[in-house]
């Protein structure tokens, strides 16, 4: 079976100039032309555009796409070695999002307005997140409160390594729920709240003391704030509701 270049365009995502481009420059040219002399994609063809747009995805310039799909093609490449590159190329870039995820948590959770690190230092513990650029929101939002102003005074004397020392913190409690939640354990199961409780406690000792109430509002802002609700779905899809889930009902076993 063949497709049309607006078919294919479609499939992909993206725009029939962009597949009239690689076949320009031989990067995709399509198996066949009908009579009018129309593109025609095979799936051959399509399975080259997958592997084409897995890699301009990971930042790769087309000319070295080019290079690593004809090695593959002309059985230069091993195939099993061309698939682990791909796993170990994907598995860096979600160990990167991830990061990035919680440092998004972070700065929304903790109101990092008091953050005192040099431009440098930041971007070595958040990565390419800016987390002032959520000042003005939090600000306005919570700005009156005794979490807020908590938050400002035990921030504003942490350094380099407290950040880092309270990111991989939380980096590993949010691991530790999604791999409960992957193994299939119940949000209400002894283990899931013993770690949001850790998670509650955590906060406190970072940020601002965090009671049950407030860690059920937090809990409830997961799942409604999307951008709460991405932070954990990147770790693990379901994750924002699972977290919730279980945060509410370690509520209910302390009274809350």
């Amino acid at each position: 079976m063949s497709y049309s270049v607006g078919q294919v365009a479609g499939f992909a995502g993206i725009t029939v100039r962009t597949l009239h481009h690689y076949d320009d420059i031989g990067l995709l040219a399509p198996s066949e032309r009908n009579r009018a002399g129309h593109r025609r994609y095979s799936d051959a063809d399509l399975d080259r555009l997958q592997q084409i747009l897995f890699y301009r995805e990971l930042g790769f310039p087309l000319e070295e796409v080019a290079a690593l799909l004809d090695d593959q093609a002309t059985g230069k490449a091993d195939p099993r070695a061309h698939l682990r590159r791909q796993h170990d190329l994907l598995t860096a870039r979600i160990e990167r999002l991830r990061k990035m995820a919680a440092a998004v948590e972070h700065a929304m959770e903790a109101h990092h307005m008091g953050i005192d690190l040099t431009p440098e230092e930041k971007f070595e513990v958040f990565g390419d997140f800016d987390p002032d650029q959520y000042e003005d929101e939090v600000r306005e939002r919570w700005g009156g409160t005794d979490a807020y102003r908590q938050s400002r005074q035990r921030t504003a004397s942490y350094t380099k390594d407290d950040w880092k020392r309270v990111t991989e913190e939380f980096d590993a409690l949010h691991l530790r729920m999604a791999d409960l939640m992957a193994a299939g354990v119940p949000a209400d199961a002894e283990e899931a709240m013993d770690t949001v409780e850790e998670h509650r406690r955590s906060i406190t000792r970072a940020y601002y003391d965090c009671g049950h109430e407030m860690h059920t509002c937090l809990g409830e802002m997961y799942v409604a704030d999307p951008r709460f609700t991405r932070t954990y779905e990147d770790i693990r899809p379901g994750l924002a509701v699972y977290l919730r889930d279980a945060i509410v009902a370690n509520a209910a076993r302390h009274g809350g």
